[in-house]
């Protein structure tokens, strides 16, 4: 059913408004203001066609949580409990009066961002632009020049090793079994967890030799479960678990199929999506989640693009698309694109592009603007360490999608509400001058004036 606003109640008349009760100053409630909330009640509202049944939840405040959330890292079930502690939460999500009580289960978040999905956040991310253009905190003109990058978004998932992998997946095969109640010729229950504890001692002593060998074993408990209940798979009846047993012997048996140079290796059961990315870093050789394409304005690193690129396809390919988002976003084609090399070859012609290192015949004016390429790597740091960028927690690649966009979000917010503060702080600390300034001359004046008993 369509969301309709709460009447408004007799008891609430006698209450304290939030209004009443917080400072009018602070930034979340001037960014509040900034925010076009109707336009999330106009799009939102496509998504409950039916007219019956209980109202659905406010749009802003799924829209609030879910800034709130990524704009100070916090998981589902965090947002929801500070947000009954905090009044400018409730404030900042629309509500009235002080509330009492979460408003919603955590559990309303997934089903939101199911609901709405990738073109839903990206209209968050949309708003959170416009609120920047509103503040100040980021101009028209900047807009027209941006830095697009890659990074690497992780998963979460444990660092894939064989002998984890093998073991997980016999365990799996052997708990379905037992629920389709069919009885398995040997679960190797005893000796599977201990050979695959034994791959662990084997490989940390260099002992690589009897640790192929173990490994090699292990597989073949995991193959034996394997084949073992695909013979007995007409036993089990037609419905959802007949299909979780059929997934879940096609994955084992992709599993069992990979070798060290394989394409498609699968690195996590639950997560059979991910991809292993080398970004030749030092202290990291490889990373295991899905590659994220970045843009931001040169000046500012405001984020004005943010996307995920499953598959680790090559940087130059997804420049157009990286470009062809920021102009949907923000209604303004990039005059400059200023990449790193990793992104020759990109094929586009309507934008200026500069790639780092090549400042052969540039003006001053755009070896300038290329000096500041570099300029984008402290904004994904900061998204990694502030935000929730450095791990992803949502399922599949429909997850990396969203929780990429809603990172972006989430630093867009960081970045006004630092404007703002700076702003009001620039306002409050002029107004005490002005004030100290009004005494002094008063003071000077009683100075001055003669006394009574003269």
């Amino acid at each position: 059913m369509k969301h309709r606003p709460r009447p408004p109640e007799q008891d609430d008349l006698l209450r304290p408004r939030l209004v009443d009760l917080i400072d009018m100053r602070h930034e979340l409630v001037k960014l509040a203001g900034l925010i076009d909330w109707e336009f999330f009640d106009r799009e939102w509202a496509g998504f409950f066609p039916s007219t019956t049944g209980r109202p659905a939840t406010s749009p802003r405040l799924v829209a609030g949580l879910l800034y709130l959330q990524h704009a100070f890292r916090l998981s589902d079930e965090a947002v929801v409990a500070r947000w009954v502690e905090n009044p400018y939460y409730q404030h900042f999500t629309g509500e009235t009066f002080f509330q009492h009580r979460p408003p919603i289960d955590p559990t309303s978040l997934i089903r939101w961002r199911k609901r709405i999905g990738e073109e839903g956040v990206e209209w968050l991310l949309t708003k959170t632009i416009e609120a920047g253009r509103k503040s100040g905190a980021v101009e028209d003109r900047s807009l027209e020049q941006v830095a697009v990058d890659t990074t690497v978004m992780d998963k979460a998932i444990a660092h894939p090793t064989d002998s984890r992998l093998l073991e997980r997946a016999r365990a799996q095969l052997v708990d379905l079994a037992r629920e389709a109640g069919i009885e398995l010729r040997q679960s190797y229950a005893r000796l599977a967890p201990r050979l695959a504890a034994q791959v662990g001692r084997y490989a940390h002593a260099k002992q690589f030799r009897r640790m192929r060998k173990a490994l090699r074993t292990l597989k073949g408990y995991t193959g034996r479960v394997l084949r073992d209940l695909r013979r007995q798979l007409s036993e089990i009846p037609e419905g959802s678990l007949r299909e979780r047993v059929l997934d879940k012997l096609v994955l084992v048996s992709r599993l069992l199929r990979q070798s060290p140079k394989s394409g498609g290796k699968i690195y996590a059961l639950h997560e059979p999506q991910v991809d292993c990315i080398s970004k030749g870093k030092a202290r990291v050789r490889y990373e295991f989640g899905c590659k994220v394409s970045v843009a931001t304005t040169l000046d500012g690193g405001f984020i004005v693009g943010m996307r995920s690129l499953p598959g680790n396809p090559y940087d130059g390919h997804t420049l157009a698309e990286a470009l062809e988002q920021v102009e949907i976003l923000t209604d303004c084609r990039p005059r400059l694109a200023v990449v790193d090399r990793g992104y020759k070859g990109h094929g586009v012609e309507d934008t200026q592009v500069l790639i780092s290192g090549n400042r052969r015949g540039l003006t001053p004016v755009l070896a300038k603007a290329l000096r500041r390429r570099s300029s984008i790597e402290p904004e994904i740091g900061h998204m990694k360490t502030d935000g929730r960028l450095s791990r992803c927690f949502l399922k599949g690649a429909i997850g990396d999608a969203l929780f990429a966009v809603l990172c972006g979000c989430g630093h867009n917010i960081r970045k006004i509400l630092a404007h703002l503060r700076t702003w009001l702080a620039q306002i409050i600390a002029a107004i005490l001058d002005l004030s100290g300034a009004v005494q002094s001359r008063r003071d000077g004046y009683a100075n001055a004036r003669p006394s009574c008993s003269g």
